[in-house]
C-alpha cells in the first residue's frame, strides 16, 4: 500500500447522539468509536492517517495521540469542505481513501479489496456501496440503464422514485488525489443543508469521461453508521460478537458468549477457559491455561499462565504464573503479584508487591506494602497504611508469619522469618527470627460471673447495686 493515504473525518459534533461526548468518541468494547476505524486501517496496511476534527478537536487528539496527522475544519460545511481543509496532507500522495469516525465495523480486508479494485481497474475513483433493507435518511446511488454509476442522491434531495432505492452511499470512497482536489472547488452548496457534498464529485469525474467503480461489502454491518444510542447498541453486540468468535478460533474456550464480555483491546492465551458473567476490560492480557470466571472483572490487568480467577474483581494488577484469587477477592489498582501465590476469601490487596508462594487465604487487607516470598498472612491481617494525612509502607520480608487479626501500623518492618503472634498490634519493626507479641497479657477472674449475676439479682430485689452499696 505504498503512496496512498488513509483520511477520516471526524469533525460533525453528531447531535442524535444527545450527549456532551463527540459521537466518534463514544466507546465500543473498550475503543472509542473512530479508534476501530483507525484499526482498519492499520489492518490495511495503509500509512500515514490522517483525521479532520473539528468539535472537542482536543478531545480526539488525546484519544488518537500522535501517529496521527490532524487538520482543523472549524466550520462545519459538509464532507467537501472537510476534504478541502486536508488538501494539503495529500500534496504528493497519488490516491486517499476516505472514511468516516462513526462506521466503527469497516475491516482491514475490505478497505484492502476497495484499494485493490480501484488501482487494478484504474478508476478515478471507487466508492463503496451497499444494498440495505431500509435505506431512510441516506444517500441513494442511482444507477443508469447499463447499470453504471450514475449520481449519487442524498435522501434529503431525492426524488419519490430514488426514495425507494436500497442501494445506499456508505460515503467510504478511494480517489485519485488530482482528480478529487480538482473536482472539489467546482462543488455548489445547491442542496437542502446548504453544505458541500463529497459525493458531488462522482458525477463530474463521469462527466469528464472518467471511470468510477463500486464494490460492495460482503457483510452489510461493516458499513454500519453509528448516529444515535439505539445504533451505538447495535454496532456494540455486532463487534462483541466478533471479537468471541476471534478468540474461540485462536483456541480459548468461551463457555458462555451471551453473558462474556471481551474488549478489543484483550489478549488471551490459547487453552484458557473463560466462564460466564465475566468481563475482561480494556487492555488485558492472559497467558495460556488460565481459568477466569465464573463471575469476574478483570480491568487493564495482565495475567500469568494458568492463574486462577473466580467471583472476583482485580485492576490494574500484574498477576504471575499459577496464582489462584477468589472467591470475592478485590484487587485494586497498583497490584504484581509474584508466581504460586493464594489470594483467597475477601482478600483485599491495593499497591502492594507479593512474593512468590506467599499466601493471603481470607477476610485480610493489605496495602501499600511489600511482601516477601512464602508468607503467610492470617485471617483479619490489615496493613494500617494510612495515618489521616499520608499513606506509609509496610514491608515484610522472605517466610515471615503473620498471625490472624494482626494490625501492622506502617511504616514498619517485619524480618525475614519473624512471626507476629496473633492478635497483635505492630508499631515497631520485628527483627529477622523474632517473635513479635503486642497485646495485653490475659487475666482470669475466678468466680466473677457468679458475683455479676449475683450482683444484678440483688439489684432487682432492692433496686440498688449490693455489691457497691456502703
Amino acid at each position: 500500500m505504498e503512496n496512498i493515504r488513509g483520511l477520516i473525518l471526524a469533525a460533525g459534533q453528531g447531535t442524535r447522539m444527545k450527549s456532551d461526548l463527540l459521537k466518534v468518541l463514544h466507546p465500543i468494547m473498550g475503543k472509542p468509536m473512530i479508534a476501530l476505524v483507525l484499526d482498519a486501517l492499520t489492518a490495511a496496511e495503509i500509512p500515514d492517517p490522517a483525521v479532520v476534527v473539528g468539535f472537542q478537536a482536543d478531545r480526539v487528539r488525546d484519544a488518537l495521540g500522535d501517529a496521527v496527522d490532524y487538520v482543523l475544519q472549524e466550520q462545519q460545511r459538509g464532507t467537501a469542505h472537510a476534504v478541502a481543509q486536508a488538501a494539503p496532507l495529500l500534496e504528493g500522495y497519488d490516491d486517499v481513501l476516505v472514511l468516516y469516525g462513526d462506521v466503527p465495523l469497516v475491516t482491514g480486508d475490505l478497505l484492502k479489496r476497495m484499494v485493490h479494485r480501484h488501482r487494478s481497474s484504474g478508476a478515478a475513483a471507487t466508492l463503496l456501496t451497499a444494498v440495505v433493507e431500509d435505506p431512510s435518511g441516506l444517500g441513494r446511488v442511482v444507477r443508469d440503464d447499463s447499470g453504471e454509476l450514475a449520481a449519487i442522491v442524498e435522501d434529503a434531495d431525492a426524488s419519490h422514485a430514488e426514495s425507494a432505492i436500497r442501494e445506499i452511499n456508505t460515503a467510504i470512497a478511494c480517489f485519485k488525489v488530482d482528480l478529487l482536489l480538482d473536482c472539489i472547488p467546482r462543488i455548489a452548496a445547491d442542496n437542502a443543508q446548504g453544505e458541500y457534498y463529497l459525493p458531488d464529485v462522482f458525477p463530474m469525474l463521469l462527466e469528464r469521461g472518467f471511470s468510477v467503480e463500486t464494490v460492495q461489502p460482503p457483510d452489510v454491518n461493516e458499513v454500519l453508521g453509528v448516529n444515535t444510542r439505539a445504533d451505538l447498541a447495535v454496532a456494540t453486540g455486532i463487534l462483541r460478537g466478533r471479537i468471541l468468535d476471534s478468540i474461540m478460533e485462536s483456541g480459548v474456550t468461551v463457555v458462555d458468549p451471551p453473558s462474556t464480555w471481551i474488549d478489543a483491546a484483550a489478549e488471551i492465551g490459547r487453552d484458557s477457559v473463560i466462564l460466564p458473567n465475566t468481563t475482561i476490560e480494556g487492555r488485558c492480557s492472559l497467558g495460556s491455561g488460565c481459568r477466569v470466571g465464573p463471575s469476574v472483572h478483570l480491568v487493564a490487568s495482565t495475567l500469568g499462565d494458568a492463574v486462577t480467577v473466580w467471583h472476583s474483581v482485580v485492576e490494574d494488577s500484574i498477576i504471575g504464573d499459577r496464582v489462584t484469587i477468589g472467591p470475592y477477592a478485590h484487587l485494586r489498582p497498583g497490584n504484581e503479584v509474584a508466581e504460586n501465590v493464594k489470594i483467597g476469601n475477601f482478600a483485599e490487596l491495593k499497591n502492594s508487591r507479593l512474593g512468590a508462594g506467599t499466601k493471603v487465604p481470607h477476610h485480610s487487607y493489605i496495602g501499600d506494602a511489600e511482601v516477601g516470598s512464602n508468607v503467610n498472612i492470617g485471617a483479619g491481617v490489615v496493613t494500617v497504611n494510612y495515618d489521616g494525612w499520608q499513606k506509609h509502607l509496610t514491608v515484610v520480608d522472605d517466610g515471615a508469619f503473620i498471625g490472624c487479626n494482626s494490625n501492622l501500623l506502617a511504616p514498619v518492618n517485619v524480618g525475614e522469618e519473624a512471626f507476629v503472634a496473633a492478635g497483635s498490634t505492630v508499631d515497631c519493626d520485628i527483627p529477622p527470627g523474632a517473635l513479635g507479641i503486642a497485646r495485653g497479657r490475659m487475666e482470669i477472674k475466678e468466680g466473677w460471673v457468679e458475683r455479676k449475676t449475683g450482683a444484678r439479682r440483688a439489684e432487682r430485689v432492692f433496686g440498688r447495686d449490693e455489691e457497691n452499696a456502703e
